[in-house]
Parts: structure tokens; sequence; C-alpha cells
């Protein structure tokens, strides 16, 4: 390279650079860059991360993206920030014929919200060479034709823009013609050939020219036409138009077939020389064919296609009027046409960004959305007002960039009231016969830990038959939570703050994830009647929430004890027997057997059966008293002595039974009947003195047993009315069940009377739970009762 070409290479570079400068326009919140066409796919466009001022670190965090529309986007982001090509670009393609070819990208960063707006000027490389539209053009001019006519020639295109667009035509060398050049603005540069000389159609019938069009690139591309010129003879009046200029106005979407004007041309010629005919001129490219037709013979101009205001709002075209002589004459003049627009188009809704979840805590003044509108309309037609509907807890907001709103919470807003919003976005622009658009968005509540665990019931009450089987889950509590998720799961566990609650479910374990409550040991109703403990649920919220349940115990009684036999026949190993004369009446007394049971309530009321020997109904024994009695007189076919079984059976489910033996002697003499409550079988043995000492020991023992029950009965008859010592009578307290109760100074049984029985008597068993209010029996001496009104008992059970 030599030299003078280095330099120029230099200056070129440094135009680039000063251009460059001038395009980057680094205003609030918005880049500019340059690039050229025709970059490969990942072509460095610029650091948009560096040159905005990001934290790299928080760019994916934050979800730093392009917001493209429909079809592949011609840029992308990478992860640290760099704006790289997505697509070779050809500048033709995307922003034929403007001068400035910016592409506008807008980026969202999201919490916070940011939108910043990048412009890629896409610089223009030659690489495209001018083209005709044929290879070659025929003319035909009449040799009458005066030096100075000018012909207008068909342009050359170039899709390139600017300095690399077509800058000058060359024709070839020759004698009668000259080469001028008109500038048409944006349709280009359009060559007229000018007649410099007449012609000479003996001296040449035809001349064959070049055409060059040179485009401004270093080095330039050309492109050539062949210009065929044939001398015709004389027709020497050219149309001439009626008015100098012609201009139109329609509006747009005009019906096709519709006329736009009507233009007028005249020849002062006679015959077919002087009839003139219409049609375009040869610089109207194929989109105005495509919208335009001219009526050859009356020159209206018809409209053909779709006429859109938002496409282009203004026309030129060139009619061309032309003589029907051997050798015709042309005129071309120029039509232009101005759209009106029409509110045609509605507004455009584009959501630029969308939270779809919204916590439930939010604060008013949230931004939910991002929207931007648009309308392609002009004026008021293209004047945009957005609302949303107003039975939903959001507001909209002109934002401070055009035609930018923001969706924004206007309350607080309650999950489990409402968990999902259906947003209707409406725009309208402002024309008189207004157009709009919707666009619907359905905005989620997400849950915030604001509910605590609640308790189906408070308190609960559970009853639990004693003998449980140790290690398994008796009952089960249960607890919801409105919230969802982590928040909505919910653990239990039991309260063991004081040191009594240790002590008191230290036996107890809990299901943490099912609220079963598992005991660890078996309950025992005669040493545990109830208890209580409070379990507490807990969500798994940040931070948790919780809340707490009293649970009441009651232990249930289950008939697990059998009856006990009473003195005097119930030492163990011992032959009971009792005497009755022989005279004895139907009804005489024999025994009466006393039983209780350890259980409570119905496991403990008893009942009394006797075993006979079959054939033998001598004797009967109540049911509920243990009473055996004569069912009638003796006879001398009755044996002398009779063997009874008596069963005692409690009322529980299974019944548990206990029985006792008594052997009945039958006597002559009432004499011999002696008050003897057992006979120990002994030996036929002498008569010894140990023996006797024992006799004497046990008649001694009976008869001060009689004495102190005889005295103990006649303190009883003579005490004082309502005075209760510690040697007054049982107490028997009366349940809600319908049992009584049987106390004395440290001890309560629970005890069942007969009606029916002549001689009156008691069953006695434990009672189930501490005395309610009630009624006091009190059991005299002569087996009578009275009975006292207790006071309300005010004591938690």
């Amino acid at each position: 390279m030599t030299r003078r070409g280095r330099g120029v290479l230099w200056l070129e570079r440094l135009v680039f650079i000063v251009y460059l400068g001038l395009t980057l326009d680094f205003t609030s919140a918005q880049l500019r860059y340059s690039v050229p066409e025709e970059l490969a796919v990942g072509a460095v466009v610029g650091n948009v991360a560096k040159d905005l001022g990001l934290d790299l670190s928080a760019l994916i965090a934050r979800g730093f993206r392009i917001v493209s529309g429909s079809g592949a986007p011609l840029f992308q982001l990478s992860h640290n920030g760099i704006l790289l090509l997505n697509q070779k670009i050809d500048r033709e393609e995307v922003c034929e014929r403007i001068t400035a070819c910016i592409i506008n990208i807008k980026t969202v960063l999201e919490n916070p919200l940011e939108v910043h707006y990048v412009g890629v000027e896409v610089l223009d490389v030659n690489d495209h060479a001018p083209t005709f539209s044929a290879n070659e053009t025929h003319l035909e001019i009449s040799e009458s034709t005066l030096p100075g006519a000018r012909f207008q020639l068909q342009g050359a295109r170039d899709p390139d823009s600017d300095m690399f667009s077509i800058q000058h035509y060359k024709l070839s060398q020759n004698d009668h013609f000259r080469l001028e050049v008109k500038d048409r603005g944006e349709d280009g540069k359009i060559p007229v050939l000018y007649l410099h000389k007449p012609l000479d159609k003996e001296a040449a019938r035809s001349h064959r020219l070049l055409l060059t069009a040179v485009d401004g690139g270093k080095p330039a591309r050309t492109g050539t036409m062949a210009i065929i010129v044939t001398v015709l003879d004389v027709n020497d009046n050219m149309p001439v138009f009626s008015k100098e200029s012609y201009t139109a106005v329609i509006n747009e979407n005009s019906p096709i077939g519709t006329t736009v004007i009507q233009v007028n041309a005249t020849d002062l010629d006679d015959g077919l020389n002087g009839e003139v005919v219409y049609s375009f001129g040869y610089n109207v490219n194929n989109n105005l064919r495509k919208l335009f037709e001219v009526n050859a013979n009356t020159g209206e101009i018809i409209v053909k296609g779709l006429i859109d205001f938002e496409a282009k709002d203004r026309y030129e075209i060139d009619i061309r009027a032309s003589d029907k002589g051997q050798v015709p004459f042309a005129t071309e003049k120029s039509v232009k046409i101005s759209i009106v627009d029409l509110n045609d188009n509605a507004p455009e809704i584009e959501v630029t960004s969308f939270s779809s979840a919204v916590p439930e805590d939010s604060k008013p003044g949230r931004t939910v959305a991002l929207i931007s509108v648009h309308d392609k309309d002009s004026g008021v037609n293209g004047k945009v007002i957005c609302s949303i509907s107003e039975d939903v807890p959001f507001t909209i907001t002109p934002s401070s960039q055009e035609n930018m709103y923001s969706i924004v919470t206007k309350s607080m807003l309650d999950r489990e009231h409402k968990s999902k919003y259906v947003v209707k976005i409406l725009a309208k622009d402002a024309s008189e016969q207004s157009l709009s658009s919707e666009k619907t968005i359905t905005v989620t509540v997400s849950d915030v830990n604001d509910n605590a665990p609640e308790f189906s019931t408070n308190p609960y009450t559970f009853y639990v038959t004693e003998n449980n089987v140790a290690g398994a889950p008796l009952f089960s509590v249960s607890a919801h939570d409105c919230d969802e998720g982590s928040n909505a799961l919910i653990s239990y566990n039991i309260v063991r703050n004081a040191i009594e609650h240790k002590k008191l479910t230290s036996f107890l374990n809990i299901n943490s994830e099912s609220g079963e409550v598992i005991v660890l040991k078996s309950f025992d109703f005669d040493t545990l009647k109830t208890f209580q403990f409070q379990v507490q649920a807990t969500d798994s919220g940040v931070p948790p929430l919780s809340s707490n349940v009293t649970v009441n115990v009651f232990i249930l009684d289950e008939n697990d004890n059998s009856p006990s036999i009473l003195a005097p026949y119930s030492e163990h190993g011992s032959v009971n027997s009792e005497n009755i004369p022989y005279s004895a009446e139907a009804g005489y007394f024999v025994a009466k057997i006393r039983a209780v049971d350890a259980d409570s309530g119905y496991n403990a009321l008893l009942s009394y059966h006797l075993s006979e020997p079959k054939g033998n109904n001598l004797f009967r024994i109540g049911t509920s008293t243990g009473e055996i009695r004569t069912k009638r007189r003796m006879s001398d076919n009755d044996l002398k002595t009779h063997p009874l079984v008596v069963l005692i059976s409690d009322n529980g489910e299974p019944s548990l039974t206990a029985t006792v033996s008594i052997d009945v002697v039958v006597v002559e003499n009432t004499a011999d009947i002696q008050t003897q409550f057992r006979h120990v079988p002994i030996k036929e043995d002498n008569f010894s003195d140990l023996n006797l000492y024992l006799l004497i020991a046990i008649v001694s023992v009976s008869v001060i047993f009689l004495l102190s029950l005889i005295s103990l009965i006649a303190v009883r008859c003579h005490r004082t009315d309502g005075s209760f010592s510690r040697y007054s009578a049982p107490m028997i307290t009366t349940h809600p069940d319908g049992s009584w109760s049987y106390s004395k100074s440290t001890q309560q049984y629970d005890v069942c009377f007969s009606s029916d029985t002549l001689k009156s008597d008691m069953v006695v068993f434990p009672a189930p739970f501490p005395p309610v209010d009630g009624e006091l029996i009190s059991i005299n001496g002569t087996d009578t009762f009275t009975r006292t009104q207790t006071l309300p008992n005010k004591d938690k059970v």
C-alpha cells in the first residue's frame, strides 16, 4: 500500500470514530451503539452492563433480559451483560430507504423493576452494486427534435444508503447526447438524456449508448444499461399537461376503484400524432403500481390496493403522456398524493414486565406489572388512555416514559380472602369514534405466614378405659392452618413447662405429624381417674406461629376385679356351716353372704345365686341381698346336712364370679343351735385340753364381738340428728348415674340397696369419681336409712 493509500485509510478511520462518538447518546438510562451490517452472529455490540453501571453479580438474580416482540430477536444478552448479535443484519432489509437505521432495544431488570433503552445504529456497508431494471432500453427520437430536448431514463437502483448509494451516472462518449442527473430526494438520482446535437437519420439510423451508474463506495461499484436510440421521422409537438403541478388528497382505506385525480395533457399535432395516452413514468416502482393504476384514455389515477396511512402518508407518482405518432412524443408530470389518517387501528397493549405472584403482605404502591401501549394512528386517533377493572385491589399509573404505565397495588391483600385476581387492562384512543383493546393478566397472591394453627375443639375431652395397651395411640388432636405450603405444615408437641406438667405428662408422647397421643403406660382406674395436659400446634412458617389446646382425659373403669367375699365366710380354706332347727318355718333366715367388688358402677353391682343338689328345693337366696332362707318346712325325707354353693356375679362384661360353700345342718332341738360362723373339721380323737382352750377362746371372741355389735347399734340408735362424729353411721353418696357411695372416715364404697327384701342390706363397691352434688344416706343400726341433702360441690373434677 502506498503512503497516500495509508493516509486515506487513516482519515476514513478517524471519520468513523468521530461518527461513532456522535451517534452514542448516553442520556438518562439509555445507550446507543453503532455496528456495521453483515457482521457475523455472536459479534459484540457493546457492554450494556458496564455502560449502565450495573452490578454484574446481580444480573442473573434480577433476570437481566431483552424484551422482544414476535419473531427471532436480532440481539441477545450474555450472562455478563454484553450485547451480542443473534442474527446477521442486512441493513437494506431492516431499514429500507431510511437514512439513519436505528434499532431500539428494551432491556428489563426485575426486583426492583428497571427498564433501559438501548439504540443500535446499523451502519451501511457497500455490499450492493447499482442495477438497472433492464439490460437495455430503447428510445425513438425524431430527427426533427431540436437540440436541448431531454429524455428521462429509468434510473438504477442501489439498496445501500447515503454515501454508498448511487452518486452519479456516466454516459459513453458520443457526438449527439450528453447526460444530466436529476436529484429526486429519497427516490434517488434520475438520469436524463440531453440532445446536444440534432440527429440525422440519413447519417445514422440508430445510436447505441452505454449508461453507467456509480455508487460512492471505495472502491466504487457500478452498473450499466445499454441505450438504443432509434431516429424517427418528424413528429414535432409533444403533449403538454394542463397544470404545472398536480396534488390530491384521499382518505386511507379508500375503496378500490376510487378516483384519486384526473390529469389532462394535449398535443397540437393532428391525427395519431395528436392523440394522447397516459401511463406511469419509468421511475414508478412496483409498490406504487400495486396501489394505483392509470386509465390510459382518461388520465384518471384510480385506487388499486389498500391505502394505509401508517405505511406511508404521501406518494409522488410520475404520469407519462404520450402521443400516438409514428415517432411518439412523451411528457411526464409528477402527481403528489397526500393520505388522510383515519382511526382504523386499535391500541396495542404489550406487557413489558409482569410479577405473576405478589406476597399478601405487600404494601400499597407495589409494582405488579409494567405495560406499554401504542396506536399506529396519528393525532388524537393515536392518543391512548389506559384503565383497569375496578373490582380489583390494583390501580394503573402513568410512567415517566411515554406510553408506559405501571399497575400497582392500591390496598392490602389477603390470600385467605382471595388468592387470585384477573386484571383486565383496557386501552382506548381519544377519537370521537374511539377504538379500544383489552388484555387480561392473572395475578396470584402468594402466602405469608399470618395465621396461627386453630384446633377444631378447645378443650378436648377424651374417655379412656383402664388397662389400655401401653405404647399404643389412644386419641388424637387436630389443628388447621388457613395458610398454605410450609406455612400450613403443622407439628404437634406436648407442653411440659412446669415441673408438675413434666411429671404428669412424662408417660405421654405425641406424633408430631399426625397429632396422635401415645400413652406409654397402662392406666389403673383405682390410682388415676383423670388428668389434664396441653398440646401446642406450631406451623413451619418463618417466624413460626403456634396455639395451645387443653386436653382433659377421664379414665373409665373396666371390669377387672372379681367379687371379694366378706367375713365371716372369707377365710381361705375354712369350712362354713350353719345350723337350722328341724321345726324351721318357710322363710327362716339361714345365713347372709356379703361380698364387695373393687370396680365401680355396674361393674361392681353384684348378684347372688344358689347352687343346690338336684331335687333339693329347700332353700332360696336373695339375688341382691345374699340372704339364704328356707323355702318350706322340713320333712322327714329331707337330708340332715345340705351342702350349698353360693355363686356371686358382678354386672360387668364379661361377668366375673366368686363362690362360697356352706353346709346347712338340720338339728332336732333349738338348744343345740349355737352362734357359729364356721366349723372347722376336727379329728375324732379324744377331747384334749388344747381343744378345750381353743373352744373357750372361740366362744369368748364370739361373745365379745356380739357385745361390741350390740353396743355400736345402741349408740347409733341414740345419736343426735345431724351430728357426724368419728363414730357416726356410714355415709352413702348418690351419683348422677344412679350408684351410691358407702364411706367411712378414710374409705369410700359404692352400694346398692334392694327394696324387696325382708331384711335390708347393701352391696358395697368403690366409687369411680369424687362425690358430686347429691344426697347423703345414713344407715342406722336397725337397717333403716335416712337422707340428708348435701351442699353443691364447686370443686372442678
